[in-house]
Formats: C-alpha cells, sequence, structure tokens
C-alpha cells in the first residue's frame, strides 16, 4: 500500500525512522525498481547549519523544501551524483529526510546494468548509488509522491527491526551540528552505507 500524505507530515526526525522498513518504488521506462529503507538521515531546515536552507534560504533548488511533505527533493553532489531527499512536515517548514542506503528487492538486474556492478551490497549503499540504481534523477526534482512514478509504499512483509542513531555523513563544515545524531539506521543491516561507529564514553 503505497504511503499517503498524512504520513510525511512529520517533523524530519519522526519521519526518518518511521521511514526505516518502507519500500522505494520507482517506475521507469526500462523497469520497476524497488528497495527496503535502511538508512536515513534528517535535515532539520533554519536551524540545522548541514541544511541547504539552514537561516531560511528559499530561492532555486530549496523552494520544494516548503511545500508540504510527500514530494521529492533531488540534487546534485561532486557535480555526477544525485541524492534523493523526501520533504517532511507542514508547509513552509523546509525539513528533509535523505535515503542514504536500500536493500534491493525488485528489478536488481536493471540495478546492476545501471551500476555496473553485481556485488549486491554495493548498489544502493549510499545516497548517489541509490540514485543510480534506482534510475533517479534532476528530471525526478519535485515529484508527488503520492502519484504513480516515484513513491514509498508499505512492505508486503513486517519484520521487526531496531533503530541505531549515529551521527551524520560528511557533513563536517556544519559546526556543532555535524554531531546531531540524526542518522538512522536499521541495526546490523548489512546494505548500510557505512557502518556505525560506537561512541567510546
Amino acid at each position: 500500500m503505497k504511503l499517503p500524505r498524512e504520513f510525511y507530515k512529520e517533523d524530519g526526525i519522526s519521519l526518518a525512522k518511521k521511514l526505516l522498513g518502507k519500500v522505494l518504488v520507482h517506475h521507469t521506462a526500462e523497469g520497476v525498481t524497488k528497495g527496503i529503507i535502511v538508512e536515513t538521515e534528517s535535515y532539520m531546515g533554519i536551524v540545522d547549519a548541514a541544511a541547504h536552507s539552514y537561516k531560511g534560504k528559499k530561492d532555486g533548488r530549496c523552494n520544494i523544501q516548503y511545500k508540504e511533505g510527500g514530494y521529492a527533493y533531488i540534487y546534485m553532489i561532486y557535480g555526477m551524483y544525485y541524492c534523493m531527499n523526501i520533504v517532511a512536515n507542514e508547509e513552509e517548514v523546509p525539513e528533509v529526510v535523505l535515503l542514504r542506503a536500500l536493500e534491493p528487492l525488485e528489478g536488481i538486474p536493471l540495478m546492476e546494468q545501471r551500476r555496473k556492478t553485481a556485488k549486491r551490497k554495493a548498489l544502493l549503499s549510499g545516497p548517489g548509488k541509490l540514485c543510480q540504481a534506482m534510475g533517479i534523477g534532476k528530471e525526478s526534482y519535485g515529484l508527488d509522491l503520492c502519484g504513480d512514478q516515484l513513491y514509498v509504499e508499505e512492505p508486503e512483509e513486517k519484520t521487526a527491526f531496531e533503530i541505531e542513531a549515529s551521527k551524520r555523513i560528511n557533513i563536517d563544515y556544519a559546526g556543532e551540528a555535524k554531531d546531531y545524531l540524526w542518522r538512522f539506521t536499521i541495526k546490523n543491516n548489512s546494505y548500510v552505507s557505512v557502518k556505525v561507529k560506537q561512541e567510546i564514553s
């Protein structure tokens, strides 16, 4: 069952946790691909120095973040890789959830073709790899996740899991925000992009 609009109208941290275990689906001319969401990161808008909308930035690519929850925010990193975020919360609250890793579920041969690898654990283990394998690019920017092209659905079989919280990846520029435990993973899942480091107290 496709997730309804109300599912996404949560704050970015709550949504990042709720998305774990759900299934991302993308219909393209080449075929359908699906993957279980196993790793997410929250970006909490105007108060988060790691967020694109920090201090209320609203122009250009950030526009879609100000819509109500349930839209795709796509951006490019390093001039070559796309990343997919899901807009959270209510209108004018620019919080998003970055999808960092999926566990491949359906359309695996197509994923392997797009990624040029048959290594199952390397297909979707990172935001750039995820978008490449799933066929998600700039044309997906702003797509309504309540539509029929790109969306999130409930898994056919629900399994219990534990959620781990850890520091977000590659945001050393963000001051104290780099230490916020706003990355969420399914504990012991082998498809996460970076193994969770255990903090020594």
